[in-house]
């Protein structure tokens, strides 16, 4: 008698999911289209409680976290790359951090986490960070996106310490340190009790049979650069004002990004890296700017991260249909490229016989449209980019205002069509 999916454990619920997600990685064809949802603040709202919960209250948010796969049932959960990517707003207001807003801190309590993007590195500042990144870090950037560690720029350059740390006593006992210290402790204390929330979760997850989509995450260096340091308007006028420096910092970046991504993953016991792309896309920049400025470093981490037995999974935000050519210069069956607004029919076309795709349902239509329209696309993307194989089944963004009936509609549809 066939064993029904109600009479599997947990164990083989995980074990199966687990392999439906890589055979459709590795160009195999699965036993059906695997399906994922970037949850995010969904589970919240599933549960009926605001987004704040999610920063400031973890026992209550990894309860409601529960629920939402409980009672949808996805091949893979993104906790480690949702809502859970800003981390704890009470650590954030014990340091005064201020590259993010959360909801109940700087927004209203059922508002969407902000990333604050400033020039927290400036243009002329491009030699200091290339000679010494952790003098930069330490003495710039952190005073300048915490305010409660301001006291880290009075700090003389590190080189000096050289001479002896005998030298910083009499800052050190600044009132300014001591206050610096004190945030530190309590921000600590919170990340200490999140980070046990986490790993209980965790832990509950792999008991339940629901597997983790990553266990470690990186940026394309220009990202990083863009993201943390120039903001987007500084590194576009950088590619034409000091494009030399530009590149020198990816240099700079790139060997401590593949060694960060490598040992996260390593740590977690997790192979896939997930690598949230930002500036890339067809429209940010020409197909000349992108082949000087961000494929050589984008596709030397993909591929450095293969050779080290890892399974990238780029998020290719934006449309990319002008770039998906550059993509067939990664290696077969290794990366799953997931896509936003990409043309998935296209994307298919040019890449199904060697990479995977992932995407194609957009969040608009699970926000205001019908089961029958969720449905009939569902059948749609699975019977054109999903045939064959090769192709995972998920929204081309977060979920957080999705409405629960069509993503219901949208999991079982794919659970129903996607039979191989």
């Amino acid at each position: 008698m066939e064993t029904t999916p109600q009479e599997k454990t947990a164990q083989e619920l995980f074990n199966e999911r687990e392999k439906r997600f890589m055979d459709a990685i590795a160009m195999k064809v699965p036993d059906r289209v695997p399906i994922f949802a970037v949850e995010t603040y969904f589970p919240a709202k599933h549960a009926g409680i605001p987004k704040k919960t999610v920063h400031f209250d973890p026992p209550t948010w990894f309860e409601a976290y529960k629920k939402f796969l409980l009672d949808y049932e996805p091949d893979m959960h993104t906790q480690s790359i949702g809502a859970e990517t800003a981390g704890s707003g009470q650590a954030a207001r014990a340091l005064g951090y201020i590259q993010h807003k959360y909801p109940g801190y700087g927004l209203g309590d059922n508002t969407a986490f902000q990333f604050i993007e400033a020039e927290y590195m400036k243009a002329e500042e491009y030699d200091h960070f290339l000679d010494d990144p952790t003098n930069f870090l330490l003495r710039k950037y952190l005073p300048r996106t915490n305010k409660k560690m301001e006291a880290l720029g009075m700090l003389p350059p590190l080189k000096i310490l050289i001479m002896g740390l005998a030298n910083l006593t009499p800052m050190m006992l600044a009132p300014q340190f001591a206050s610096m210290f004190q945030a530190l402790n309590q921000a600590a204390a919170e990340m200490a009790e999140r980070s046990a929330h986490i790993e209980a979760f965790n832990k509950w997850t792999v008991e339940a049979g629901f597997p983790n989509i990553c266990g470690s995450v990186a940026l394309a260096p220009f990202d990083f650069i863009s993201d943390f340091f120039r903001g987007m308007r500084g590194t576009m006028l950088d590619m034409h004002r000091c494009p030399d420096k530009l590149i020198a910092a990816q240099d700079k970046l790139l060997p401590f990004t593949i060694d960060l991504a490598i040992s996260g993953a390593k740590a977690s016991g997790n192979p896939r890296v997930f690598i949230p792309l930002h500036r890339g896309a067809d429209g940010f920049m020409s197909i000349k700017q992108f082949e000087r400025f961000y494929w050589p470093w984008l596709k030397e981490l993909i591929v450095s991260l293969v050779d080290a037995g890892l399974t990238p999974l780029p998020f290719f935000e934006g449309f990319y249909d002008q770039r998906l050519e550059f993509l067939r210069q990664l290696p077969a069956g290794k990366v799953l490229c997931w896509f936003d607004r990409t043309d998935m029919f296209k994307a298919k076309e040019i890449l199904g016989d060697q990479l995977c795709i992932a995407g194609g349902m957009p969040v608009s239509l699970l926000e205001g449209g019908t089961v029958e329209q969720v449905r009939a696309l569902t059948k749609q993307l699975i019977e054109g980019p999903g045939k064959g194989g090769g192709y995972i089944m998920c929204p081309n963004t977060v979920l957080d205002e999705a409405d629960p009936v069509l993503v219901k509609a949208w999991m079982d549809a794919t659970k129903e069509y996607g039979q191989y």
